[in-house]
């Protein structure tokens, strides 16, 4: 090769390697001017995502104060009064209505047309009647029934629903038939069909006047109570009364009683007549249940009854 081309080489190389510098230097520089451009974007970014975790959890803490507020807010103001159920019945039959003719000549044939009402402040809230009857039979002896019908109205109070009440007066008058003084054999059972809930309790009764065979029904309907006493004795050397027959008529006497409940309030079909004026006034003193005895009266007219016959027999 000659000595002019080997420099001519040499030069191109020489151009070529300074060329080469120069991009080398001008790649350098354009990267350092892209790493200084970037710079300020990423501040900027940063700063953006600063501000806005800064306003976020400014309203992050805006709302945990919010909430925070509200809550003590909601803790600190009163809650709002437990509404207690209004009672359902604002009244109660007439005491001497609530049994049809029929059934009260069948349970006590020899009664008067009118029973015998119960004394009370309120009738709507209170109410009671009663039947005596005495079968005479001479020398035979004499059949003796008695019937009691009573009902107790409970109102509802801010302590507790008219309902409430009346199941706790229905348990306190389950438990008192059930624990009467002197009764043997006592019996209880449920009785369906008989509004909301019923009892039917039973036992036999040994009193100077002679052996009794006594039926108590306790029957609540909604806010109402009713007790329905139902006794019968064989004087005078008659034959006591077949127990279950006398349950078996306490037992519809009370289905029918309820259903005079419920007719006076505006509902069923009831046997008895009704009073349909309704009554604001509360019952919180029932009176006291009647005693399923002999009367003071009835008492007097079995010893007259039984003295005479005494007489005839000598």
């Amino acid at each position: 090769m000659s000595e002019g081309t080997m420099q001519r080489r040499a030069q191109r190389d020489d151009q070529r390697a300074q060329r080469d510098r120069r991009a080398m230097r001008a790649g350098g520089v354009n990267r350092l001017l892209a790493a200084a451009a970037a710079v300020p974007v990423m501040l900027i970014v940063a700063g953006c995502s600063s501000d806005s975790g800064s306003d976020s959890g400014s309203g992050s803490g805006g709302a945990s104060a919010a909430q925070e507020t509200g809550g003590a807010s909601a803790v600190a103001s009163p809650s709002a009064e437990p509404t207690v159920q209004a009672a359902a019945y604002r009244t109660l039959p007439e005491a001497c209505g609530v049994l049809s003719k029929k059934t009260l000549t069948a349970l006590v044939p020899k009664a008067p047309a009118k029973g015998k009402e119960g004394t009370s402040s309120d009738r709507a809230a209170r109410a009671s009647c009663s039947w005596s009857s005495l079968d005479n039979n001479g020398v035979k002896g004499s059949q003796f029934r008695w019937l009691n019908v009573s009902m107790v109205r409970f109102e509802t109070d801010a302590a507790s629903s008219g309902e409430q009440q009346a199941q706790e007066y229905y348990a306190k008058q389950v438990q008192g038939a059930s624990a009467t003084t002197g009764a043997k054999n006592a019996k209880s059972q449920a009785l369906a069909g008989t509004g909301d809930q019923a009892t039917t309790v039973r036992y036999d009764l040994k009193k100077s006047e002679g052996a009794f065979k006594q039926q108590t029904v306790v029957a609540r309907v909604e806010n109402v109570v009713v007790t329905l006493d139902y006794n019968g004795a064989g004087l005078a050397g008659e034959k006591t009364p077949d127990a279950d027959a006398l349950v078996k008529s306490a037992e519809l006497a009370a289905k029918e009683a309820v259903a005079s409940v419920e007719t006076a309030n505006g509902e069923g079909s009831g046997g008895g007549s009704s009073s349909p004026a309704p009554s604001e006034t509360s019952s919180k003193a029932p009176p006291a249940a009647a005693s399923p005895s002999v009367s003071a009266s009835a008492s007097a007219a079995v010893a007259k009854k039984t003295s005479t016959a005494a007489a005839k027999k000598s």
